[in-house]
Parts: C-alpha cells; structure tokens; sequence
C-alpha cells in the first residue's frame, strides 16, 4: 500500500502533486491533513500546507479502472469526431483471441447508425481506433490490460461468418483433394481461420504472402 507526505503552498495542490507521484485518483486514497499552512504576510511568516496520502485497501479493480477509462476516451474520440453513438461495456469476449481472454476480458461496443467509417477497409480503422483507446488507458490507469473494441457487433458477426467460411471451404477441400486459398485478411481474422481448422481431421492452413496480401490457404492433410 502505498504512502506519502507531501508539502505545497496549499492542501489543493500538496493533493494534486501526491496524486501525480502515486499514479492514483483521488477516489483511491485517504488524505490527512497535517497542518492547513498560513499564506503569511509578503512572503514572512508562509507555512506551507502538509499532507500524508494513503493508498485506501478498498481500491478500485484493476479490470473496472480500465474499463471506465476507456469508455472514456472513447466517448471523449466520439465526441471530437462528431458522431452520435454509446458505448457499452462487457466483460464476455467472444471475439478476443486466446491472449486477450486471459488476460482482459473486456470488449466495449461502440452503438449508433452510420458508423461505418469506423470500422474501415477489412476493420483496418477499428483495428486502429483499437490500439490508440489502448495506449491512452495505458498511459492513465498505468494498466496493459488489452482491449477489444468492436461497432454494432462488427466483429462479431465477422466472428461467426468466417467460421463459418473456413468450414464451408474445408468441406469442399476435403472433398476435392484441391488446396483453396481464401481472399487476403489482417492477421486477426486469419488466426480465426486456422484455430476453426485446427482440429479438423482431412485438412490444414497455412499463411501465405505478404503486407495486406497475405491470406491463408487450406490445403488437404498429407496422406
């Protein structure tokens, strides 16, 4: 737990300083006041106000501090972007890789009409939007915790549709004995392809090519 005295000009700010060097909230401390300070008369006679600040036992959750500040950046993005839309938090993930459901099971969806422009070409501007709302609860919370950001079920149902795909294209290898290669994915997506083959008793994956055309081939299993 962690404790600190600190001395300023006033309580305000020996509060505002010993928050900064502590990484915390106001809400996640206990502040005694030592001595309120005397402005003093032309700079004779100033006492500087003194603080001790303690880290209180009940403090916030790790998951629910990023929670809260990521909904808050994104809101604050929103805002600046012009779009009217929620955002909702939750903490079952379908759509996280097996990384992030271990560590953060947190998944915020982004609601409105006419959001497209937030997902992108092939997710690429989600995937962007995804990693800055990162950096800055990073960079508040102090927390790595990855996050998964998703618009009105986007990646869901994308989720769903190449599971979908990569059992449908798997029959149809194992029935030809013809390797078959599927339209170029970011990484994600792809990993999505290989973890729904992964068992399969007939056919493999693999990626092949480079940047943004890289895309994965099912091949059939060798005999």
């Amino acid at each position: 737990m962690k404790e600190l005295e600190i001395s300023a000009r006033t309580v305000d700010e020996a509060t505002r300083r010993a928050l900064e060097q502590l990484g915390l909230r106001l809400d996640q401390v206990e502040i005694e006041v030592l001595s309120e300070g005397k402005p003093g008369l032309l700079g004779l006679g100033a006492e500087a106000a003194r603080i001790r600040v303690t880290e209180t036992a009940n403090r916030i959750p790790p998951e629910e501090q990023v929670a809260a500040s990521a909904q808050e950046s994104l809101e604050i993005i929103l805002s600046h972007m012009g779009l009217d839309a929620s955002v909702s938090c939750q903490y079952d993930n379908p759509v996280a890789d097996d990384e992030e459901k271990s560590a953060a099971p947190i998944v915020l969806d982004i609601n409105g009409e006419d959001l497209g422009i937030l997902i992108g070409r092939r997710g690429q501007t989600l995937a962007c939007l995804q990693y800055i709302t990162r950096l800055m609860v990073t960079r508040q919370t102090g927390y790595a915790a990855p996050l998964v950001l998703d618009v009105n079920g986007y990646k869901k149902r994308r989720y769903e549709s190449l599971r979908t795909l990569a059992q449908h294209v798997g029959e149809q290898v194992e029935v030809s004995g013809k390797s078959c290669a599927l339209e170029p994915m970011p990484a994600y997506e792809r990993r999505i392809i290989h973890l729904a083959l992964a068992e399969h008793p007939y056919v493999t994956t693999e990626s092949v090519g480079f940047g943004e055309a890289r895309k994965v081939v099912i091949l059939p299993k060798p005999k």
